[in-house]
């Protein structure tokens, strides 16, 4: 029998001019394309946190999607985190 990957959870910290620039819609066009699920949720201080769930391999092709500058607004550094997938997400949402 096959064994299926574990998901795992991605959570990354977008810095850079990512608010109010339509960062968080193309945030979630990309993880849905991914069939990823989470959250891209405007911080306080400026940041994005995204917060994605899925297979390693789409995870890792969201993160080089934030990481490569071509999302709307200017990138200045990513910083992510892995860790195993929680569960309890349906769908992909900005907030």
């Amino acid at each position: 029998m096959a064994q299926h990957p574990a998901p795992v959870r991605l959570t990354a910290w977008v810095h850079g001019r990512v608010q109010g620039v339509g960062f968080r819609w193309w945030t979630r066009a990309r993880a849905l394309e991914l069939g990823l699920v989470g959250s891209a949720t405007n911080q306080a201080d400026g940041r994005v946190l995204i917060v994605a769930e899925g297979l390693r391999a789409n995870c890792d092709s969201l993160l080089d999607l934030l990481e490569q500058g071509r999302s709307p607004g200017h990138v200045d550094t990513v910083v992510s985190d892995w860790g195993p997938a929680r569960g309890g997400m349906d769908g992909f949402v900005e907030r």
